[in-house]
């Protein structure tokens, strides 16, 4: 868990300082240490309400039976109570991921307090899923899908989030059984194409995720990569930023480069590099710059301790 904890954090607090600046002004001034301020007017090492959710997840997963309605009660404390804010204070959070707290709140049950409209597709359950991946490693697809499918819904119910977490997650599922991010791209397209398939999503899903299954994603020019906070470009952006760099530094800094959602892209992309690359390889500066870091590094040793490593 240590190397998914930094290497969102990480990723997250690259990015916070640009969201939401143009990809043509960072090729001007192209981010490539960790820096401060900007965007929302944070210290340097902010992470932001990506790491924060994620942090709720795994604090859910190390109470080892693990319940939506406990991990419905963090993202509450974290909203109402600055709960694993790195600073003490919300700053940052997005309008689908805020509704669905509100109807939380309100004694919604966390199966149905999420946003179903197509127009509710935004990266908030994207960007916190991957610690979910030592819940589902050991079950089969079916179990793993609904799982992810649950989580994901306490906030994205849509098919387009809960299918884009699946995406990811079963991408993560193969790199941390040792294959290499290519293999890992060649068979994730097969197994998801199956599970299409065999559980008649086509019509449900139309042509969403074709470029991610066509293989091709791979052969993209950066100009055909969207950075923006629709959910299916992010995991589009996420697997492309893997599939064309060789190591955690190249792989999170070209995500946070491509501007826009900055901080979830850098988020998403980090993580998979961390889970890849392992713990080692995030550079040692970025993260002793991180917030909180010693909260971090407690939080990974007892996640370790419950065998989430």
């Amino acid at each position: 868990m240590k190397r998914i904890i930094f290497g969102i954090a990480v990723g997250d607090a690259l990015g916070v300082p640009v969201e939401f600046v143009n990809r043509n002004e960072l090729k001007k001034n192209p981010i490539s240490s960790m820096t401060g301020y900007g965007t929302y007017n944070q210290p340097k090492g902010t992470w932001s309400d990506d790491t924060s959710m994620t942090l709720c997840l795994i604090e859910t997963l190390n109470d080892k039976v693990f319940s939506l309605q406990k991990l419905s009660n963090r993202f509450i404390n974290w909203y109402e109570h600055n709960y694993w804010t790195p600073h003490g204070d919300v700053f940052d959070i997005g309008g689908t991921t805020q509704l669905s707290i509100i109807n939380l709140i309100q004694g919604v049950s966390p199966i149905e307090a999420g946003q179903s409209d197509e127009f509710s597709n935004g990266n908030g359950s994207l960007m916190r899923i991957l610690p979910l991946l030592y819940l589902i490693r050991d079950k089969p697809i079916e179990d793993r899908f609904e799982l992810i499918k649950d989580v994901s819904s306490i906030t994205h119910a849509h098919i387009y989030s809960v299918f884009s977490c699946f995406v990811y997650l079963e991408f993560a599922l193969l790199l941390y059984k040792n294959y290499n991010i290519i293999q890992a791209y060649e068979v994730l397209i097969n197994n998801i194409n199956d599970y299409i398939n065999s559980n008649n999503l086509e019509d449900v899903l139309g042509d969403k995720f074709d470029r991610i299954l066509s293989g091709a994603l791979i052969d993209f020019p950066e100009d055909k990569i969207k950075s923006d906070g629709y959910v299916i470009h992010t995991l589009e952006a996420s697997l492309w930023c893997l599939l064309s760099t060789q190591c955690f530094y190249d792989a999170v800094l070209k995500a946070v480069n491509l501007g826009g959602d900055s901080d979830t892209t850098g988020a998403v992309v980090g993580g998979l590099a961390g889970l890849y690359y392992g713990f080692e390889q995030i550079p040692e500066v970025w993260i002793n710059k991180l917030a909180r870091k010693d909260d971090l590094f407690e939080l990974a040793e007892r996640s370790i301790a419950n065998n989430l490593e």
